[in-house]
């Protein structure tokens, strides 16, 4: 039977957009869940999932997308499994406080083309995470190559974000994120971002939180809740 040592903690990506640059632990298979809710013109529901696994100190992988959506948009529903990601990351630990990483990745279009884009993207990301007291700090630099763009506008996509999170206690977090995209030859996209987490251990951790999108392209509200947790230690 397969089981997690009981001194291994979890390494929670979500809920920000950016991620950090520490990887889980070695060895230590990881499973993020939640459930998301966007309103704009449209309504969209889906159940977002993230795994993570890594064989060493430097090196991992992730899989993660969109196990369900659910999109309703003038009167007309259209639901079904979302777009798949699959990540290959290093990382670079410079100390106990400060750490690198890169994450290179590939978007494959499981969602098709009515859900999704129908093409392949892909996207390379740089990270800089940092400890400063009870606070903790991501910052996300990427470039993404999409498989489908509108003409008159360019297929690289940038992203910026920058999350900060506060440590109420050992067991209690808050965040605030800013993110956004741009491309040339349409408009630039941004959104905030305000959450909370609570881990009654280390090795569980529940979220809530809501983002508010500051441009006109982005969705107006988002609300959010998830869950991690360990899987499995594999080796």
């Amino acid at each position: 039977m397969v089981c997690v040592a009981e001194d291994e903690p979890i390494s929670p990506y979500r809920p920000s957009v950016s991620n950090s640059a520490q990887l889980p632990a070695v060895g230590q298979l990881e499973l993020e869940l939640g459930m998301l809710t966007a309103s704009s013109d449209s309504r969209r529901q889906s159940l977002p999932y993230l795994m993570k696994l890594a064989w060493s100190e430097q090196w991992g992988v992730l899989l993660g997308g969109e196990a369900r959506i659910r999109n309703t948009q003038a009167g007309v529903l259209e639901q079904g499994v979302g777009d798949t990601n699959l990540v290959l990351k290093r990382a670079f630990i410079m100390n106990k406080e400060t750490a690198f990483g890169l994450e290179l990745s590939v978007k494959l279009p499981t969602a098709g083309s009515v859900l999704g884009s129908g093409q392949r993207d892909y996207g390379l990301n740089s990270i800089y995470s940092q400890d400063l007291g009870d606070w903790h700090v991501d910052n996300n630099l990427n470039a993404t190559r999409l498989g489908v763009c509108d003409p008159g506008t360019s297929c690289w996509q940038t992203g910026l974000s920058s999350a900060w999170t506060y440590s109420l206690s050992d067991k209690t977090k808050l965040l605030g994120e800013w993110s956004g995209t741009q491309r040339r030859g349409s408009k630039p996209q941004s959104q905030i971002l305000l959450a909370a987490s609570y881990s009654p251990t280390p090795r569980l951790s529940f979220d809530l939180g809501v983002t508010k999108g500051m441009s006109q392209t982005a969705n107006n509200w988002t609300w959010f809740t998830g869950v991690v947790v360990p899987l499995a230690k594999l080796f």
